[in-house]
């Protein structure tokens, strides 16, 4: 049992929210069980309004719409109660170093109630899942074919022993797609309102809008016409090709079609 190597509490947290990512999203839905050092469990909910719309395309995984947080406190009403119940505990869940705990962070940080991680000691999940159970190459070849990987980082014996996984694969999985299409949505999974490929700037109710940052949500054609220094700052900056060529269109009056 996991409370035998507890010296305090351990809180295990998950959380839904208005999307992806972990600096400027919100929370919607935080569930919390502390695990004590005697073995006892203690659960903890809280829904919370994010004082945003819900994106559809995150309530198309996690079912949470604006109606079922509209009459919820928001984060700065129930932040203190949260606080204190993380307050003597060390950290645990799901991918929680890379996603969960900075959303919450920032989340206090925001409605400026203090928490540290300071002292804090963090069990991740799903980094011992992916220590313990290696995801390279060699580890692939093992299991799908029962074959040791005597090559392994020599080009050549890399690409023939992926083509050997991928045959293996589509033996194993007949639930696989056979079309190239679903199996690119598959493997590279895309928001179907983001406008170039990793999401900067996506389309909402028809207009083009920034989705990162300090000025996430604004429209691009307002940043054209009133703020032209934060696109050509974009412009400067380490962004992909096919983001700055938005920008760049936008601050010549150019704009796509949104999609249909």
């Amino acid at each position: 049992m996991i409370s035998d190597i507890l010296q305090r509490p351990l809180a295990v947290f998950d959380i839904e929210s208005t999307g992806l990512n972990r600096k400027t999203d919100r929370i919607i839905d935080l569930a919390i069980v502390r695990i004590h050092p005697d073995g006892a469990q203690d659960a903890h909910t809280f829904r919370v309004n994010p004082e945003c719309p819900i994106p559809p395309d995150s309530t198309a995984v996690h079912g949470i719409t604006d109606d079922d947080v509209k009459d919820a406190p928001t984060f700065r009403e129930v932040a203190p109660e949260v606080a204190a119940v993380l307050e003597p505990c060390d950290f645990s869940g799901f991918n929680v170093l890379r996603y969960d705990a900075p959303l919450l962070l920032a989340e206090f940080g925001r409605v400026g109630v203090p928490f540290s991680m300071e002292g804090r000691r963090i069990l991740d999940a799903q980094r011992i899942f992916h220590i313990k159970e290696p995801r390279d190459l060699s580890a692939a070849l093992q299991f799908y074919c029962a074959e040791e990987h005597t090559g392994a980082h020599g080009a050549m014996d890399d690409v023939m022993a992926t083509v050997r996984v991928l045959d293996a694969q589509f033996e194993r999985y007949e639930d696989l797609p056979r079309d190239m299409d679903e199996l690119d949505a598959l493997c590279n999974p895309r928001d179907p309102s983001w406008a170039d490929g990793e999401g900067k700037i996506k389309w909402q109710d028809g207009e083009l809008v920034l989705n990162f940052g300090q000025k996430q949500g604004t429209k691009l054609k307002a940043l054209a016409l009133n703020d032209r220094g934060y696109l050509e700052w974009m412009l400067k900056k380490d962004f992909p090709d096919d983001t700055k060529d938005l920008v760049r269109n936008a601050m010549n009056n150019q704009f796509p079609n949104p999609p249909s």
